[in-house]
């Protein structure tokens, strides 16, 4: 599975244990940034890992900044991509279990490193339920191409 990896500058340091932490168990990471702590803006990394998220370039996305709730904001205007701020480990395994997320969001301030780790595994290894839960997941697709249309004046 290859998850893309981004984070602003206050997600920089989780985002590293995370990519080191993905990288032992065997997944390949496309770090799309940033590198430092250096003051940088959010958003342009969010769009980084939707748009890859959304071209099919990786399965799957995390991204990380003080406290996700920018980087899910950011990513949930990217048509196809469901991104889920969990604080919790059970938050994670529901946000796959039922909406079939696929970008996480995750706050470096707000998460400890362990606890991080723990979510960002369980969010890994949870598989979409479907059933029930995909009628719901094709109606936020539905809803998503109705607003998305570009004829509507």
């Amino acid at each position: 599975m290859k998850i893309a990896l981004g984070a602003d500058h206050a997600g920089f340091p989780l985002k590293e244990k995370i990519k080191e932490f993905l990288e032992r168990k065997g997944y390949e990471v496309l770090d799309m940034g940033t590198h430092s702590t250096d003051s940088v803006h959010y958003p342009n990394f969010a769009e980084k890992v939707a748009r890859a998220v959304q071209r099919g370039e990786a399965d799957r996305g995390i991204l990380i900044c003080g406290t996700g709730i920018g980087m899910s904001i950011t990513a949930n205007k990217f048509k196809g991509v469901r991104a889920a701020l969990c604080t919790n480990e059970y938050m994670a395994r529901m946000s796959r279990r039922h909406n079939d997320a696929n970008v996480l969001c995750l706050g470096e301030r707000v998460l400890g490193v362990e606890l991080a780790l723990s979510i960002v595994e369980a969010w890994l290894e949870e598989e979409f339920e479907g059933g029930r839960h995909e009628v719901r997941v094709k109606l936020i697709s539905d809803i998503e191409n109705e607003v998305c249309r570009t004829d509507i004046p």
